[in-house]
């Protein structure tokens, strides 16, 4: 299948959702709201949510079912991307094309933005409880997404991230750094989608192993975009990985090893996905593109 079209009407369908879930701009605190909007509408991929949903088509469920519950993946993954561009962090002026949102709104109102959007992505969820015959499901969805966003997970991996940089590290932590900080919520993203859908155990186990594989393989691609690419058709700065003295796989690896590490890691997807018949297509064609973007 011809993946763009489907990304396309699934990123039109969340970006719509996403208008529906923040307060308006002028709700009270009006700076607060603008701050948190202006980040999270700036555009992006919608990759993660768009993950849920053909996870969801792939177990047999419905994608529209699950859409708000998988827009509050969007907001966390905002978050992340509005505190990893703080000064204090990683002090990038660019993101999505734009200004980063503390160049706008200043440093404090940008990490309260990030504190809010990551509160609200969990107030999203649990209030789907109320519409949902299986309580326990979202109480699953509740815990996956918050390990996946907590110490153990993103905030974990951009932890050591920042610890790293400069340092000569080995394979295994540099496996750790981006199974945790990119790795984890995209995994959570694919099994959000299955739980919801009433996924069997082994539906689940599949989904697990694809979203470990696409999650790695997506850092690695960003890793190697950051390198090859440009900062206008990245949208963010290019090289700062390098000039940061960060670790990443082509620094480690170099770019041919990077290359075929991503090809193996597509590999694995794929196998991951044999027991899912036509419906898994759009998982399968998304794997593809995770490796194949340039930005």
């Amino acid at each position: 299948m011809d993946i763009l079209p489907y990304l396309k009407g699934k990123k039109a369908a969340i970006d719509r959702m996403l208008e529906q879930v923040l307060p308006e701009e002028s709700a009270f605190p009006p700076r607060l709201h603008q701050a948190m909007r202006y980040a999270l509408l700036a555009g992006g991929k919608r990759l993660r949510p768009i993950l849920a949903i053909a996870a969801a088509e792939a177990a047999g469920g419905d994608g529209n079912a699950v859409l708000r519950e998988a827009c509050a993946l969007e907001l966390i993954h905002t978050y992340s991307l509005i505190h990893d561009d703080l000064p204090a962090m990683d002090n990038d002026d660019f993101r999505r094309g734009l200004p980063t949102t503390h160049t706008v709104f200043g440093e404090a109102v940008a990490i309260l933005a990030g504190d809010a959007l990551l509160t609200e992505a969990f107030a999203i969820l649990s209030s789907s409880a109320a519409s949902r015959s299986s309580k326990q499901h979202i109480i699953e969805v509740i815990k996956l997404v918050a390990e996946a966003a907590g110490s153990r997970g993103l905030i974990g991996g951009q932890v050591v991230d920042l610890e790293s940089e400069g340092k000569a590290i080995d394979k295994n932590l540099l496996d750790y750094i981006h199974t945790r900080k990119t790795g984890c919520l995209i995994t959570a993203s694919v099994l959000l989608g299955a739980l919801l859908a009433g996924s069997t155990s082994e539906q689940i186990a599949c989904l697990r192993d694809y979203g470990a594989a696409i999650g790695l393989a997506f850092q690695i691609t960003d890793d190697i975009l950051d390198v090859t690419e440009s900062t206008q058709t990245l949208g963010k700065t290019a090289g700062s990985d390098q000039k940061k003295n960060k670790a990443t796989y082509p620094a480690l690896h170099g770019i041919e090893e990077a290359r075929n590490k991503q090809q193996a890691l597509y590999a694995d997807a794929l196998n991951s996905l044999q027991t899912f018949d036509e419906k898994g297509d759009p998982l399968r064609c998304i794997a593809r593109y995770i490796i194949e973007r340039n930005a």
